[in-house]
């Protein structure tokens, strides 16, 4: 939903609902061996200030850049050698909780990010608009697949979490003629020194709800945006 504070500047709220994913096996040829691998649900909410750079009522199109603050909610997955689904945080794949590696905090699955963006919006009619946005999310957590710092060591991680855990945490094993063994504890394995990011992009219909004047861009008026992603 957005509110026109004047013919260029709004007030947009949106409720996104999307799906993150990747693989080792896809990766630089250095990480493939670990064959890693998540997928996870994305819901998110924000808050944005829009500001269009040509008014909609005098002009058919128009450029508009966007930013502002989001909460958005993920959980890690992956599939075991079953086919059977995982949930990565609960496994502290690099220690995370663990009595032995105090340093190593849990991660929420709630969190803060910072959308910004922009696209291009064409008038179809007076209440109606078609468009393209590009919106990048900065996070401020590096767990976003559940891969950031260092190996921790394997057994551990076996007394404390499990077999399972020792599984996802390296999966060389899983790979056809690999000879890979489980890294040495304190081993690099994501690179915490960059946060993750994730976005969306896709094509938007825009219908105005006025409640004075008519058309887009005039103050007052409501336009409540349909997304297909």
């Amino acid at each position: 939903m957005t509110y026109d504070i004047s013919s260029r500047l709004a007030i947009r709220t949106n409720f996104s609902l999307g799906r993150v994913s990747a693989e080792d096996r896809n990766n630089e040829p250095s990480l493939q061996p670990r064959n890693l691998s998540f997928q996870s649900k994305i819901t998110e909410g924000n808050l944005l200030l829009e500001w269009t750079f040509f008014d909609l009522d005098r002009q058919r199109l128009s450029p508009y850049i966007f930013a502002g603050i989001a909460r958005y909610h993920f959980d890690p997955y992956a599939f075991d050698t079953l086919g059977n689904k995982i949930f990565l945080k609960p496994l502290s794949t690099e220690g995370q909780g663990l009595s032995q590696y105090p340093n190593v905090k849990t991660y929420k699955l709630g969190q803060w990010a910072i959308p910004f963006g922009g696209g291009i919006r064409l008038r179809v009619s007076d209440n109606v608009t078609l468009g393209y946005e590009l919106g990048m999310r900065k996070l401020f957590t590096d767990y976003l697949d559940d891969v950031s710092g260092l190996y921790v060591d394997q057994f551990i991680l076996a007394q404390e979490k499990g077999l399972k855990a020792v599984e996802m945490a390296f999966r060389a094993g899983e790979v056809k003629n690999s000879n890979a063994t489980y890294p040495t504890a304190g081993d690099k394995r994501g690179g915490s020194q960059f946060k993750d990011w994730y976005y969306f992009h896709g094509l938007t219909l825009s219908f105005a709800l006025n409640t004075s004047g008519s058309g887009f861009g005039k103050n007052g008026s409501m336009a409540c945006p349909k997304r297909i992603f």
